[in-house]
């Protein structure tokens, strides 16, 4: 009898192992890893103080030399495109499951691994810098991941006047006298202050970024990484050549006029770029590793 069972169960072991073997050889599905590299042109930025000695410096369009403390952005609504030009979504609507905040001061955030990527050819990718209009709200209880990591206090990736998040935030020192240096960027409102309900959108602020990569990324038995570079160099040396100053009149460039939204608009451009002329901004492939 119990040879008899022996004999039995071979088959269905032969079977689950025959099931395995064909899964391994023809996957429907693999991860792919997104790294961003945040540079002043090709060097990997390094933050510090106003007395760091290590911290990167750099010298903008303008003649002015600048350095970060702190530097984070959000990116979201990601989509990989296959080279027939099919578009696959990664949570677009979600941002517990599909965004990350990218902090430089934090090694692990500069690394996304998207799961469950369908097999295929991708020759290009997607994003937002941001978050799209329809989802700009602090929402705890939809989101409530994101919305913990967004509001933690080393973090600080939301308004704290507004309902929606910080899209960009830059903190560091500019000049030979080392200014303070405060650039935040988000979608903005304009009404009365008083009267919520009196709120409308006053500069979306969010950037969709198309990139093509530089190899074909082939999702199957392998899980392809593509390396992403963020050159903050085009903070103040882009589309638009920006000079920050401590002024308080309407052309100020500095805490905290920064935050008004004539003043955000040209930073948003520089790092995301004009979502017609220019779909990159600061951003470009640097690898792709299948």
């Amino acid at each position: 009898m119990k040879n008899l069972k022996k004999y039995l169960l071979m088959p269905a072991i032969l079977l689950a192992v025959v099931s395995c073997s064909n899964d391994d050889e023809n996957p429907v599905a693999n991860s792919v890893a997104l790294k961003f590299n945040n540079t002043f042109d090709n060097t990997t930025i390094i933050l510090g103080d106003a007395a760091s000695t290590t911290a990167s410096v750099k010298t903008s369009g303008a003649g002015q030399v600048h350095r970060f403390s702190e530097l984070k952005y959000v990116i979201s609504n990601i989509r990989l495109v296959k080279t027939d030009g099919t578009e696959v979504p990664y949570n677009v609507n979600n941002l517990d499951k599909g965004a990350v905040i990218v902090d430089q001061s934090k090694a692990a955030s500069l690394n996304y691994v998207m799961s469950n990527i369908p097999v295929g050819e991708y020759a290009k990718i997607k994003f937002g810098l941001g978050v799209k209009q329809v989802l700009n709200a602090l929402d705890q209880v939809k989101f409530p991941s994101f919305y913990a990591a967004a509001g933690a206090n080393d973090t600080e990736m939301m308004w704290e006047w507004g309902t929606g998040y910080r899209f960009t935030k830059l903190e560091g020192f500019y000049g030979a006298d080392n200014k303070q240096m405060s650039i935040h960027t988000g979608s903005t409102v304009e009404g009365n202050k008083v009267d919520a309900t009196s709120y409308v959108q006053g500069v979306d602020a969010y950037r969709d970024i198309t990139l093509k990569l530089t190899t074909k990324a082939i999702v199957g038995k392998n899980a392809p990484k593509i390396t992403i570079k963020a050159d903050f160099n085009k903070l103040l040396s882009g589309t638009t050549v920006i000079t920050l100053s401590t002024g308080r009149s309407g052309s100020s460039n500095a805490t905290p006029n920064i935050h008004t939204a004539l003043q955000i608009v040209k930073f948003v451009d520089n790092l995301g770029g004009n979502g017609t002329t220019d779909v990159k901004g600061m951003f470009s492939i640097l690898a792709v590793e299948n």
